[in-house]
């Protein structure tokens, strides 16, 4: 039986799931996500290598880091995530630059229960200024632990790739007129932007979208704007790829907002 439920407060995204046989494609989140596994082993693909996660495992997510995700085997898997925007984490952590977790899962039960506590209290919609001393406690451990400084920076052209893709949601991903732009040829341009992503450029536009639907869903209330706004051919077309990345349909995820 497949469960996916989400709340927000205090700026955070809190996330419980079981599943059993429901795969995430490639992914990545704008957010850094930061989650434990309670029961069962979560299987992964991160930077080209297959991560598990076994109960007790806090998994380590950076923005932009493509990922999958799946049982490990037919017992499935329960586990909560928290999605954190990065200038949130690091305004509680007082840094100006971005920073990554240096460890893709650490076994370290001090993180786990706070983690454990700040996902509770925005599933159960506790006070915010709870949830906000929470995530405080959340980012002290973490600093003590598991952060760098040490990580390569997209290159410019990239950089620039991003924004062009992110700036045309509403319309069909048109390679010719990027490739023109950057002066590289399609197939360099698609080799060079996975090199250094992880992920195709069409992954990253279709990403984008998505995430851009679940902002405005957040925002607004309001489905069917996303789906016009974001370029989507009709609802069911977001639904299935909104479903794909979050485990459930943009429909349901607007419900347990509400």
């Amino acid at each position: 039986m497949e469960k996916f439920i989400y709340k927000k407060s205090a700026g955070i995204t809190a996330l419980s799931a079981s599943i059993t046989d429901f795969t995430y494609k490639n992914h990545s989140h704008k957010e850094y996500a930061i989650g434990v596994t309670l029961r069962g082993i979560q299987q992964y693909n991160l930077d080209g290598s297959l991560q598990l996660s076994y109960q007790n495992g806090v998994m380590l997510f950076n923005p932009e880091q493509p990922h999958d995700g799946r049982a490990h085997d037919e017992t499935g898997l329960d586990y909560v995530m928290l999605y954190i925007e990065p200038q949130l984490l690091l305004e509680v952590i007082e840094k100006k630059d971005i920073v990554r977790f240096s460890n893709p899962i650490v076994y370290d039960y001090r993180i786990e229960q706070r983690v454990l506590s700040l996902a509770n209290a925005i599933l159960s919609e506790k006070d915010e200024a709870l949830c906000s001393e929470l995530l405080l406690s959340l980012a002290d451990s973490l600093i003590q632990t598991n952060l760098s400084t040490d990580y390569k920076k997209d290159n410019a052209l990239i950089r620039k790739a991003k924004d062009m893709l992110q700036t045309n949601l509403e319309n069909v991903l048109k390679l010719d007129q990027i490739c023109k732009e950057l002066n590289l040829s399609k197939f360099t341009f698609i080799r060079l932007f996975k090199a250094h992503t992880g992920i195709s450029p069409y992954q990253y536009f279709l990403n984008c979208k998505i995430e851009r639907a679940k902002q405005l869903i957040e925002k607004n209330g309001d489905i069917y704007s996303a789906v016009a706004e974001c370029g989507f051919v009709d609802l069911t077309h977001l639904n299935k790829h909104f479903k794909s990345v979050y485990g459930t349909t943009a429909f349901g995820y607007m419900s347990h907002l509400n």
